[in-house]
């Protein structure tokens, strides 16, 4: 997006006699707006704090702030990291944790952006350029032996602003289908962050994959949330969120309040994460860490899950790290034992092509197409994970005198030696085996199947899950999941 808007062309006004009419005055270009330019330097040297602040004043009377930057990239010998900066920006309000002041992140996905009353560059608080001194946020992401030597341009633009933007946020209700399973994705990337595509481009392909919903899931900022009013026109319901990418780990809130910011600058030995955990909650949505065992810098998750409401074992293409993912949250489960346990959930973590919106995804058994519904099927563990829309489960335990639990539930039999019906059966997943795993580990395997069943007893079994794998390709290695579920409990 351009940061310069050319001012529009005046009409010259004509006047007519019953005499004569003259030709009309030639149009005449409005004056270009004052415009005040600063340049800015400094050098980052390794070893600096996560976030470096540099002020600069903003007086009164500006209607637009233009900001670029660049810094140096030197060779690095081979394995060492080089420079790489993020950037963002808080307003006179000051960078106080909490976010008051806060007014737009892009990290290092651009290098220039502007801010207007009624417009700003994704990622960035469109309101009122109040005077005062403002910030701009560094973070050195990594940093180089040599140092990162950077370069800003703050321009500002005189004049009286643009009248406000109104605020409109997605719906957080649309027709459903009553109690049934709902696709969905929570965590994508639009050009709000790093992300190649608009929100309206990720709806539309949401509803080509077959989704119901998504959550806007943008590092470190909230600026999209307004972007995405219009995808309810295509029957999308949108949950407002934000990924919170802090240097220890990353975190997806889902379903926050629309409007909702967390602040990211903390880490985990800083002991703050609680707080914007309750912040999260406290905004009506869910906390849940994303690719807890992801390899890139800052990306595996360091907090420990005490403040999680759900976690993400499945992100993108499965690799090597959702294996680990997979088997670390399977051994909290053996030491929940049903009492307060972590869902599992599954999203493509979308940024560009070849990713793909909703594989995988989160199948949620809820009450209807609503905020509330599906937040309370996702905290509650009623899903499961698919590669796809094409998959479906269909996962119960049952007892001959007709109690029955489902994905996420607990079967309470008469007593612990009360025979168990364990029912598994999937459709779009052919040539794919059924894996059941319990709290002793994996206990059926059958190959090539659509459906099976297997008997226990709650004294038996604490809980049984259900895998379904494609053949594997690098034995003795599991193959990649078609599916996953959440547990059934079973309590003696």
């Amino acid at each position: 997006m351009a940061l310069s808007r050319r001012a529009l062309l005046a009409q010259a006004a004509a006047s007519a006699t019953a005499v004569a009419a003259p030709s009309p005055s030639p149009a005449a270009a409005e004056p270009e707006p004052a415009t005040t330019t600063t340049t800015l330097h400094g050098t980052i040297g390794p070893g600096a704090p996560d976030f470096v602040y540099v002020p600069f004043e903003v007086p009164p009377d500006v209607r637009e702030l233009r900001v670029s930057y660049r810094y140096d990239r030197p060779p690095t010998p081979p394995g060492t990291p080089g420079n790489a900066l993020d950037m963002g920006l808080f307003d006179q309000h000051g960078t106080a944790l909490g976010g008051r002041g806060f007014r737009g992140w892009s990290g290092g996905a651009r290098g220039e952006f502007f801010l207007r009353a009624d417009e700003a560059t994704p990622g960035y608080l469109p309101g009122p350029l109040e005077p005062g001194r403002w910030h701009l946020a560094l973070g050195p992401y990594t940093v180089a032996p040599q140092g990162l030597p950077y370069e800003i341009t703050v321009t500002l633009v005189h004049g009286a602003p643009a009248p406000p933007a109104p605020l409109t946020y997605p719906p957080e209700r649309l027709p459903g289908r009553g109690r049934a399973w709902y696709r969905g994705d929570c965590h994508i990337h639009s050009v709000h962050s790093d992300g190649r595509r608009t929100p309206a481009e990720l709806a539309a392909l949401a509803r080509a994959a077959g989704l119901d919903f998504v959550n806007t899931s943008e590092h470190n900022t909230h600026s999209s949330h307004t972007a995405w009013a219009g995808a309810a026109a295509a029957g999308l319901l949108v949950l407002t969120g934000e990924e919170i990418t802090t240097r220890t780990g990353h975190v997806l809130a889902v379903g926050t309040d629309p409007g909702t910011f967390v602040d990211w600058r903390y880490r985990a030995r800083d002991r703050r994460f609680a707080r914007f955990a309750r912040a999260v909650r406290q905004a009506g949505g869910l906390v849940v860490p994303a690719h807890p065992h992801a390899t890139c810098i800052g990306c595996a998750w360091k907090f420990g899950f005490g403040e999680a409401d759900a976690v993400e074992v499945w992100n993108g293409p499965w690799t090597a790290d959702d294996e680990v993912s997979l088997a670390s949250w399977d051994a909290t489960l053996c030491a929940a034992n049903g009492d307060r346990w972590l869902p599992a959930l599954a999203h493509s973590d979308y940024h560009r092509d070849p990713d793909r919106v909703g594989e995988p995804q989160t199948v949620v058994l809820a009450d209807d197409l609503s905020r509330a519904a599906i937040l309370a099927g996702l905290r509650a563990g009623r899903a499961y994970a698919a590669e796809s829309s094409a998959v479906s489960v269909d996962f119960t335990a049952v007892t001959a005198r007709g109690a029955h639990a489902g994905i996420g539930e607990t079967l309470a039999p008469a007593d612990a030696d009360t025979e168990v019906l364990v029912r598994l059966s999937v459709t779009g997943a052919e040539g794919c085996e059924l894996r059941l795993v319990t709290d002793q580990g994996l206990v059926l395997t059958v190959p090539a199947a659509a459906s099976v069943q297997w008997r226990t007893t709650s004294a038996r079994t604490a809980y049984v899950r259900a895998e379904v794998r494609h053949p594997a390709q690098a034995p003795p290695l599991p193959g990649a999941p078609a599916a996953l579920t959440n547990p059934i409990w079973l309590r003696p």
